[in-house]
This record gives structure tokens, sequence and C-alpha cells, in this order.
């Protein structure tokens, strides 16, 4: 069945020795895609410098709904980065951001939802300035729409279980939070993009936070696992403020 679909890229891998398999999200859900001579070919309709981490387009593609990798016939931006293409800290929130998407992503089924909340992100991140915490903003909210948000009744309690993803009044046996580790994963709670500027985080104290975010998404999300480029991702943000 041939669509035409809006589309995220999350990662493009090498095939062979022309081929490209590209895995988006699409209005669609989340599909993956074999395009054929792609290092080889002249064509306007499919270009390599189209399937960068985070690119959104339109595209048109035969989905066979069957598993399998998809055909994608054309190809076109549809909303064109101005400053994540040539800042370097944000290609690498966007490299990041990427691998986490690739990884949490894993559903077939359409959602309008989260594809509007990850489209919009990233809209946000190319047009302003301030985004030194928005890996964190970002990750934070879209665990709502993986349906691992944390239930936040009694965050008042001095300790966060991470296997239950709840706070409790009593010290829980398996993985938790406790004193500051607690008090920085409670600063993180209701802000919004806009907002960020508010949290006054050093380096260290965002990589804790980030461990804590990550950690998280293991223990809930089954495949998940740390992003590689999350040491490229540290190293640029010390000098971050």
């Amino acid at each position: 069945m041939q669509i035409k679909t809006k589309a995220i890229v999350l990662t493009s891998i090498k095939y062979g020795e022309a081929d490209l398999i590209v895995k988006c999200l699409t209005e669609e859900g989340v599909k993956s895609y074999l395009i054929r001579s792609i290092f080889r070919s002249k064509s306007k309709k499919l270009q390599i410098g189209y399937f960068q981490p985070l690119s959104q387009l339109e595209i048109s593609a035969f989905h066979n709904n069957k598993g399998n990798l998809n055909k994608m016939s054309e190809a076109r931006v549809s909303y064109l980065y101005t400053s994540i293409g040539s800042n370097v800290y944000k290609q690498s929130i966007a490299l990041f951001l990427s691998e986490c998407l690739a990884y949490a992503l894993r559903e077939e089924e359409r959602n309008p939802a989260l594809f509007e909340y990850i489209e919009t992100s990233f809209k946000w991140l190319d047009q302003h300035d301030s985004y030194a915490n928005f890996h964190l903003i970002f990750l934070w909210y879209l665990s709502k729409f993986l349906g691992i948000f944390p239930d936040l009744e009694g965050n008042n309690n001095n300790y966060f279980n991470l296997d239950e993803g709840s706070f409790n009044e009593l010290k829980p046996l398996g993985n938790y939070l406790s004193g500051d580790k607690l008090i920085l994963f409670k600063s993180i709670i209701g802000i919004k993009f806009d907002d960020m500027q508010g949290l006054k985080w050093s380096s260290e104290s965002r990589n804790q936070v980030l461990e804590i975010v990550l950690k998280y998404y293991e223990l809930h999300l089954p495949g998940f696992k740390k992003p590689r480029s999350l040491k490229v991702l540290k190293e640029v943000f010390n000098e971050v403020s």
C-alpha cells in the first residue's frame, strides 16, 4: 500500500556497497526502509543528506505491514533545521536523543500525540538558544507517551522507588533514590522547555539527573540501553552552564 506521511529519522545504516536502511517514526508508527543504491544514485527524489538523525521529512512509501523492510519512493524535507545542523551542542543532543528514541520506540501502531510531541520538541530546540537541559526535559515528558511516567503522588516522601516508579515513605528494597539525588530528581518535576533556565544545575548535577533518567528507562523499557553517544554528550556539555 502506497502512503504519504511525515517521518522523523531515527537511524540510518549503510547496507552493502550502496544501500541504506533507515528507521523512522512516521505518522503510521515506527517503520524501517531499505533504500536501494542511494550512494550511487543522482536522483533528487531520495538524497543521502535527507537521512540525518532527527531530520523531519515528508515521504512517499510502500508499507507492507508485515514487519519487513518497507520501500521509500520519494522524500523531501518538511522542516529545515536552521541551527541544529551547525551547532555542535545541538548536534550532540540530536545524536543522543535519536539513539534514545531508536531504543525506546518499538511500536508499530499509530500514535499521533507521540509524533506531534517529538516533531514540535525538536522544532523548539532548533529555534531557541537556551537548551542545556533540553535532553532531560525531553526524556522526562517522553515517558508519558511511552506509558512509564512516574506516579508523582506522595512526592514529599523521602524515597523514590525506581523499580515501581513511585515515591515511598519507607526505604524500598530494590533501586531507589534518596538524599541529594532525590532532590535533583524532584527539581525536574513540572519544568517545561521554556522554564529550563530556572534549572541552575552544574555539569555534574546535570549528568547525575541524566544517569537517573536513563536508569529509569532501562528498568521500564525492555531492550533500552544507554546510547553510545552518551560519552560525547557529557564531554560537550561539561562546557555548558
